[in-house]
């Protein structure tokens, strides 16, 4: 009974490490907002996240995440995504869905670009964000 006890214990807190931390912005380093006012001057009214090791930066539209940016703890462009309709998606995207997740909708989708000005797609699915390269083949579960 223990041993059950510390596998479900231990499982719920690598599962709480992994979702998303919501962030005051006194809590980001005055670096990362620096960034974020350099590269992004129109981003106003923005909401922080921790996100693995990094700050998430979000703004624009009624959601307030129209656009997010993830920038590193001294400030360095990681990636940014602009929130698209799920039907801007590549076929290959919601026919990958269709097959792998039945019955599943993808509730959020994104176009990412990243510092190396790669473009890719994030459709959301059951909480997961899953990343497809620009034409729509699977990359991975982020």
């Amino acid at each position: 009974m223990k041993i059950v006890l510390f596998i479900l214990l231990t499982g719920l807190c690598f599962n709480v490490h992994t979702v998303a931390q919501t962030l005051k912005s006194s809590d980001v380093p005055s670096a990362v907002k620096d960034a974020l006012a350099k590269k992004y001057p129109a981003a106003k009214k923005t909401t922080w996240e921790k996100e693995k090791n990094n700050f998430e930066a979000n703004w624009g539209g009624k959601s307030r995440e129209d656009m997010s940016v993830q920038l590193t703890p001294n400030g360095t462009f990681v990636e940014q995504v602009v929130a698209i309709p799920t039907t801007q998606l590549p076929d290959a995207v919601t026919n990958y869905v269709k097959k792998n997740y039945k019955g599943v909708k993808i509730t959020e989708a994104g176009k990412v670009t990243d510092a190396k000005g790669t473009h890719m797609f994030e459709a959301e699915v059951k909480g997961k964000d899953l990343i497809f390269d620009e034409k729509g083949n699977f990359i991975k579960v982020d």
